[in-house]
């Protein structure tokens, strides 16, 4: 039996807290894409292909062909950030696109002015701006929120939205009091609680507005209780967290290969430099917490020292970023590990990634905001662990652990969206081939 899923009528539009680098390359991406100025080279949904029963049965449509997912002409933009710059202007600041190229995008991407934001400099250090929301409590900033989300929906004549968190990193802060029920978070809402980040404000206006909402920032957001089971009860379909581009996409490929051959692990270094905004703001101890949580999370669960003691226990991991702003988006990630194989003889693999941030990031957006859109017209609620394949830090449910295997991932993305549509799920034993 497949699941009902509703058609994709009419515009989605797509919600951007952050109208930065990764939300405007993303944005201009998908304008360049229509006029036929580029290809969405990086994006599962656009370029992706999904095996349909036996190999012998040669049925290999495309993912968007397979299912009803909103096209590219659908989309329309929008966002918040704490500065006024229009998504032309915005791109071009951040100069990860040519700007011949933005010149041809100008007319339409000077139309998406970002909405006043919600921001409380105590959880973003190093960067502030004029363009925010000042009046009243977080519950009323929380109603401002939704009151934006209306009036963008009216005035773009779409049917529905998706909110994706595209901002800086905020500080590493654990679950408290006031993030365990949906009224204690309310509760601290009306009374300005310092434990409730400028992110959660947007993930309970997403949710209490029936929007999806998926985070691509480390920080704690959605993944508290009270905000789980509010998506829950309203039936709202969300994701995250922190989007898996550079260093860590790396550590997933290479990580799984180890395991795979039995190889031990005694030391992986990894550094960082980059330029842009996102660097500036790590440069912030507080902010630069949250990111390294879930960079460090990553080899501890694919490696499973407990259960490979003699080749992982004595790991030694190490991840630093540093802000270099002559490099601007071009990330440099450079990782040593040292490996050891037959009877304890060490060697070295020396990864020196040379990346563009926002060129990986940007299709992982495009895909979010439409496999989360394909969610909620499937009825599909809450924590969507099959999109794990996008994230460093993938949300599950309370009391599971996350699988970052990024082959795993992935054939947890496909199995589900052939569980979607009725079909067989793929177990690779191939053992029919040969009775």
């Amino acid at each position: 039996m497949s699941l009902k899923i509703n058609p994709a009528k009419g515009k989605l539009g797509i919600l951007m807290p952050g109208m930065g680098a990764v939300a405007t390359t993303f944005m201009a991406g998908v304008e360049a894409v229509k006029k036929d100025l580029g290809a969405p080279v990086g994006s599962l949904t656009q370029l992706g292909t999904i095996r349909l029963g036996k190999r012998t049965d040669n049925r290999v449509p495309y993912i968007k062909d397979f299912l009803p997912l909103a096209s590219l002409n659908q989309l329309v933009f929008g966002g918040w950030d704490i500065f006024e710059d229009n998504a032309y202007e915005a791109a071009a600041n951040a100069r990860v696109l040519k700007p011949e190229l933005l010149t041809k995008l100008k007319p339409s991407l000077s139309k998406v002015k970002p909405m006043k934001a919600v921001f409380d400099k105590n959880y973003v250090k190093r960067i502030d701006g004029p363009n925010v929301k000042t009046k009243g409590t977080l519950a009323d900033k929380a109603e401002a929120l939704m009151d934006d989300m209306k009036s963008f929906k009216a005035t773009n004549k779409a049917d529905r939205l998706v909110m994706i968190w595209c901002g800086s990193t905020e500080v590493f802060q654990k679950a408290s009091k006031v993030h365990q029920t949906l009224e204690a978070f309310e509760k601290g809402l009306a009374k300005n609680d310092p434990s409730i980040a400028p992110s959660m404000v947007y993930a309970y206006a997403a949710i209490k507005s029936g929007v999806p909402f998926a985070n691509g920032a480390p920080n704690l957001t959605h993944d508290i209780p009270a905000l789980l089971d509010f998506a829950r009860d309203r039936e709202v379909p969300i994701c995250g967290k922190d989007f898996k581009t550079g260093q860590t996409y790396m550590k997933t490929l290479i990580a799984p290969g180890l395991k795979a051959r039995m190889l031990g692990c005694s030391g992986w270094f990894s550094t960082n430099i980059l330029g842009n905004r996102d660097g500036e703001v790590l440069e912030d101890p507080g902010s630069f917490k949250s990111k390294e949580e879930t960079k460090l999370s990553v080899l501890d669960q694919i490696l499973q020292p407990n259960l490979y003691p003699d080749l992982y226990k004595d790991l030694f991991h190490s991840v630093k970023i540093n802000y270099y702003p002559p490099r601007g988006d071009e990330k440099e990630g450079w990782d040593n590990i040292d490996i050891f194989g037959w009877l304890g003889y060490p060697m070295q693999i020396k990864i020196d990634f040379l990346c563009r941030d926002s060129i990986l990031a940007a299709p992982l957006v495009l895909d979010l905001v439409l496999f989360l859109d394909l969610a909620q017209r499937a009825g599909m609620k809450g924590v969507q662990e099959w999109l794990s394949f996008y994230f460093k830090g993938p949300m599950t449910a309370p009391g599971l652990y996350p699988e970052h295997d990024i082959f795993i991932q992935l054939m947890k993305l496909k199995n589900t969206l052939r569980w979607m549509r009725g079909e067989d799920l793929i177990t690779h034993l191939g053992q029919e081939y040969y009775d």
